[in-house]
């Protein structure tokens, strides 16, 4: 496999079967158009030598298969509303500070990919969490009294932090000090985002680990008080959760002025809970499925 320094055009590269995940292949377009849609959600993963970035844009592709063949279990069609896929169309180009779908698609020609190929990959990640939220949404424990009470207490001024995470898991026989020395080492050669590529089991992996801006009442206070001692670009060491460990970066904070609209704020803090939690119960799940799929070396 070639990788350019830049970005990589298809038509130059010969096609060959790479991987056989049970009966679904992975060619060497698809690891390119892999590693062109992380580009173009993430371009600091160009930095990287182009062993890390083939490792980074093979497990990614795997990842998508093993998704896709649990998904095809469920549904015959990959295939979700329009209107749903405009928001998160919309929802994608914003996270990475574009404001409209035409700034998106100049963005995405510039890493060689086609608008079609990205809504592939967003439709497979929305059906893939229509499945963890019907397995898992009996499981999900949010305490609305308790979140009304912490914004009612909270002071005049409400803080508000641009975060970035990696969550990891020690693999049989790794040692937590080791690993987590590993990730400090790549954060501190390739930067917090293409750690956050290299090392998160997060679905914010292909952001480059970012959570963006997050307010103090959305966050638990263990982990709260974890975030208040750090200081502007500064990381935590690892926090236990479930199904592994938590490192949160502070990018930036500010402070807001305490002018809400309580149910509305009620709201958003149950939105942002219940995900954290889904996105937990989605990576245990994906780690039991994973379990029974046959990825092959061709």
């Amino acid at each position: 496999m070639i990788f350019f320094s830049n970005f990589i055009n298809t038509s130059a590269i010969e096609n060959k079967i790479e991987f056989k995940v049970n009966n679904e292949i992975i060619t060497s377009i698809d690891i390119i158009k892999e590693l062109n849609y992380l580009a173009a959600l993430n371009p600091k993963i160009l930095e990287l030598d182009k062993d890390k970035i083939f490792e980074i844009s093979k497990n990614s592709a795997i990842k998508e298969k093993i998704k896709k063949i649990e998904i095809l279990k469920f549904t015959k069609k990959i295939e979700i509303e329009n209107k749903y896929l405009s928001f998160l169309i919309k929802d994608s180009y914003m996270k990475i500070d574009l404001k409209s779908e035409d700034e998106f698609l100049k963005h995405l020609s510039k890493y060689n990919l086609e608008l079609n190929e990205f809504k592939k990959k967003i439709t497979i990640e929305a059906l893939w969490n229509q499945i963890i939220i019907s397995k898992f949404k009996s499981k999900i424990n949010i305490e609305k009294e308790k979140i009304k009470d912490e914004i009612i207490k909270s002071n005049d001024k409400i803080l508000s932090f641009d975060l970035s995470e990696i969550i990891f898991k020690i693999i049989k026989n790794q040692i937590l000090d080791k690993k987590f020395k590993d990730i400090k080492n790549d954060i501190k050669s390739h930067g917090f985002e293409n750690a956050a590529t290299m090392h998160s089991i997060s679905e914010t992996a292909n952001l480059g680990g970012k959570l963006g801006w997050v307010n103090e009442n959305s966050i638990n206070k263990k982990l709260k008080k974890e975030i208040k001692n750090l200081n502007i670009n500064e990381f935590t060491n690892p926090i236990v959760i479930p199904g592994g460990f938590l490192i949160i970066k502070l990018n930036k904070k500010k402070e807001l002025e305490k002018k809400i609209n309580l149910d509305e704020e009620i709201k958003k803090q149950i939105v942002i809970k219940t995900n954290q939690q889904l996105n937990q119960f989605s990576n245990m799940y994906y780690n039991k499925i994973k379990k029974d799929i046959k990825i092959e070396k061709l």
